[in-house]
C-alpha cells in the first residue's frame, strides 16, 4: 500500500467509518500494510442487493487499497446449498463488475477446523452433549439470568473424544448429539453460554461427497476460515456485532493451538444492512415467492435479487451508486425505492439508445402525404452522447401513435393530438390534426391529420414552434412486440413488519401487466438482453431473456418520472 493513496483517502472528508478504520490501520502499519477482505455468501440461494452492499464494499476497499479480495463460499450446510447457487453467485459478482483474487471454500479447512475441535476438546473447553436442542435451549438461560450447566459439561475428556469421532462415522443419528465449547454458562452474551459448534448432517455435500457426517457451526468456521486466509478486514452485517467477542475469542484459541506469537487477527468491522421499501429480503420469503409461483423464478423482474435486477435491465453502475448513496453506517434506515430508481434512471440517461415504441396503438394516417412515399429519416442514439451513432426510422403515411396522445373533446391545456390543433411528430414533421373515425360503437378506429411538408428538419419551416410532440412508428415499417411492466411486489411500505398479516396477501396485484399488442421500430430486432434502450417519452426498457427473432420481449426497467411516488401522495 502506497503513501499516497493513505494521503489521498484522508484528505477525503467524506470516508465512511470502515474505510477510515483501514486508512488508520494502515497508517499505523498494521498487518504488514496488508488489506485483505473476503466476500463469505452461503451457497443456498440466489443474491439480493443486500448482497451487492457488502460485495461492494468488501471488494472496492481491497480494490482502493492495493489488497486482495477473496471469495469464499459459506457451505457448512449441505442440506441448503447447491452447484446452481455456487455458479449464479459467481455470475452476479461478476456482472457487478468485481473480480476475486481467490475462490475458497469453508470445506477446504473442514479437516483443520475438526482438528482444532478435537484438540479444544482434549484441554478441556469442548465436550459432547446429548441433550435435545429444546433442552439446550432452555438450559441457556436469559440476558439477566445465568444459564444452566448441562448434565454432560463435566464428562470424561475419553469419552467426548469418543464421541466426537463417532459423530463422523456415521453412527450417531442428526439431533442425537452435539459438540459444544465450554465457555461461560453466566456470561452476559449469551453466545458464550457454551455454544453448539458441531453438529450431524447426514446428506451429500456437494464438493466433500459423503466423508463428513459431522459439520462446523458458522460461528466455529467463520472466525477460523478468515484467520486460515489471512483476512485483515473481516466486514459482515450488524446482526454479527454480538457474535463479535466468540468470533475473536475463537481465533485466539486457534492462535494458541498453532503456537503462533504474533499480533495478527482478522478486525471484524460490522455496517447495516440494506433494506429497501416495497420488498422483503429474507431468503425464507423470497424463496416461498419463487416455491409458490408468486414470481417466475428468482430472476424475475419484481425480485430484489441481483439476477432479477439484471433481468429488469438494471445497470451494474446504477446500484453501486444507489450504495454508494446511501453510504454505510451503524444505523439500521428503510430506504425509498424511489432512491434507488432515481439513480438508476440517472445512469440510464446517459447510456440508452432512444428508440421509438408504441404500446397501446391507434392508427394516424396523413392523409396528404403521397400514399407509397417512404422516408429514411436520421435519430440520434443518445443525445447526452456527444460521440453517439445515428440510426435511421422509416416515416410513411401511416403510423402508429399512442392511444392516449389524441382526445377528440380535449380540454384547454392539453397539447397532443386534437383536431384542429398542430404537433410535432417527433424526428419528422409537424400535422394538424383534421378528425378522426369510430365505429358503431363509438370506438375509436383510426385518427386523419395533415403534415406540413416545409418542417422537416432542414426546411424552412423546422423551426417553426408546436407546443406537443409525439412519438410514433411507421405502421408498415415496425415489429410486433410484447411489453411488460413491472412495478412495486408489494402494496405496502414495509411488507415485514405487517404483523396481522401474511405477506403473500400484500402483493401487489399490478405489478406486472403484460402489453401483447405493441409495436417497435425495426431497429430493435438487433439489441440483446442487458442492452438499455429508452422507449421515448415512456421510460427505460431492455430486451427480454424471452425474447427471439420473430416475438421481441422487452421489460420496463423504470418509468421516465417517479409516478408511483406521485400517486402514492395522492392516495395518502
Amino acid at each position: 500500500m502506497t503513501d499516497k493513496k493513505i494521503t489521498e483517502a484522508t484528505e477525503k472528508k467524506s470516508l465512511n467509518f470502515i474505510e477510515q478504520a483501514i486508512v488508520n490501520d494502515l497508517k499505523e502499519g498494521k498487518n504488514d500494510g496488508r488489506v485483505q477482505t473476503r466476500f463469505p455468501p452461503e451457497p443456498n440461494g440466489y443474491l439480493h442487493i443486500g448482497h451487492a452492499k457488502a460485495i461492494n464494499i468488501d471488494f472496492s476497499m481491497a480494490e482502493k487499497y492495493d489488497g486482495v479480495c477473496n471469495l469464499r463460499f459459506d457451505d457448512t450446510n449441505p442440506v441448503k446449498e447447491d452447484v446452481e447457487y455456487v455458479d449464479a453467485i459467481k455470475e452476479d459478482i461478476e456482472w457487478l463488475g468485481f473480480h476475486w483474487d481467490n475462490i475458497y471454500y469453508a470445506s477446504d479447512y473442514f479437516q483443520q477446523l475438526w482438528d482444532f475441535a478435537v484438540e479444544l476438546i482434549k484441554d478441556g473447553k469442548a465436550y459432547i452433549d446429548e441433550q435435545s436442542a429444546e433442552e439446550i435451549a432452555a438450559q441457556k438461560g436469559t440476558p439477566t439470568t445465568p444459564g444452566k450447566d448441562s448434565p454432560y459439561r463435566n464428562r470424561p475428556v475419553e469419552e467426548s473424544l469418543s464421541l466426537f469421532a463417532k459423530m463422523n462415522t456415521g453412527e450417531v443419528e442428526e439431533g442425537e448429539m452435539v459438540l459444544r465449547a465450554k465457555i461461560d454458562m453466566a456470561n452476559a452474551n449469551m453466545h458464550f453460554r457454551d455454544p453448539i459448534i458441531y453438529r450431524v448432517i447426514k446428506h451429500h455435500h456437494h464438493r466433500t461427497g459423503d466423508h463428513w457426517k459431522a459439520y462446523p457451526m458458522y460461528d466455529f468456521a467463520h472466525g477460523q476460515s478468515d484467520y486460515f486466509e489471512g483476512v485483515t478486514h473481516s466486514i459482515c452485517t450488524l446482526e454479527f456485532e454480538v457474535h463479535r467477542p466468540l468470533y475473536n475469542y475463537f481465533i485466539d484459541e486457534l492462535k494458541d493451538h498453532l503456537d503462533e506469537n504474533c499480533d495478527y487477527r482478522p478486525r471484524q468491522m460490522e455496517f447495516n444492512r440494506l433494506n429497501l421499501t416495497y420488498t422483503v429480503m429474507s431468503k425464507r420469503k423470497l424463496l416461498t415467492l419463487v416455491q409458490e409461483d408468486l414470481v417466475h423464478g428468482w430472476d424475475d423482474p419484481r425480485m430484489p435479487t441481483i439476477c432479477g435486477f439484471r433481468r429488469r435491465g438494471y445497470s451494474p453502475e446504477s446500484i453501486k451508486n444507489f450504495l454508494d448513496l446511501i453510504g454505510y453506517t451503524k444505523y439500521e434506515a428503510l430506504n425509498d425505492f424511489s432512491l434507488l430508481e432515481s439513480a438508476v434512471r440517472e445512469d440510464l440517461n446517459k447510456r440508452a439508445t432512444r428508440v421509438s415504441a408504441v404500446l397501446d396503438p391507434i392508427k394516424l394516417i396523413i392523409t396528404n402525404y403521397p400514399e407509397h412515399k417512404v422516408e429514411e429519416l436520421e435519430c440520434i442514439d443518445n443525445p447526452e452522447d456527444p460521440n453517439s451513432p445515428v440510426h435511421n426510422i422509416e416515416f410513411s403515411r401511416e403510423l402508429w401513435i399512442e392511444r392516449d396522445d389524441f382526445m377528440e373533446d380535449a380540454p384547454k391545456k392539453y397539447f397532443r393530438m386534437t383536431p384542429g390543433q398542430e404537433v410535432r411528430l417527433k424526428s419528422a414533421y409537424i400535422v394538424k390534426c383534421t378528425g378522426c373515425k369510430k365505429d358503431e360503437e363509438g370506438n375509436l378506429m383510426e385518427v386523419y391529420c395533415e403534415y406540413d411538408a416545409d418542417t422537416l428538419s432542414g426546411m424552412p419551416g423546422a423551426s417553426r414552434k408546436v407546443k406537443g410532440t409525439l412519438h410514433w412508428v411507421s405502421s408498415n415499417h415496425c415489429l410486433p412486440a410484447e411489453v411488460r411492466l413491472y412495478d412495486r411486489l408489494f402494496t405496502v411500505e414495509n411488507p415485514n413488519t405487517e404483523d396481522n398479516k401474511d405477506f403473500r396477501e400484500l402483493i401487489n396485484p399490478d405489478s406486472l401487466t403484460v402489453l401483447t399488442n405493441c409495436y417497435v421500430e425495426k431497429y430493435l430486432q438487433n439489441f440483446k438482453p442487458g442492452d438499455h434502450l429508452q422507449f421515448q417519452r415512456i421510460g427505460y426498457f431492455t430486451p427480454d431473456k424471452d425474447s427471439a427473432t420473430d416475438k421481441l420481449v422487452f421489460n420496463r426497467t423504470v418509468g421516465l418520472r417517479d409516478s408511483w411516488g406521485k400517486i402514492n401522495k395522492q392516495n395518502k
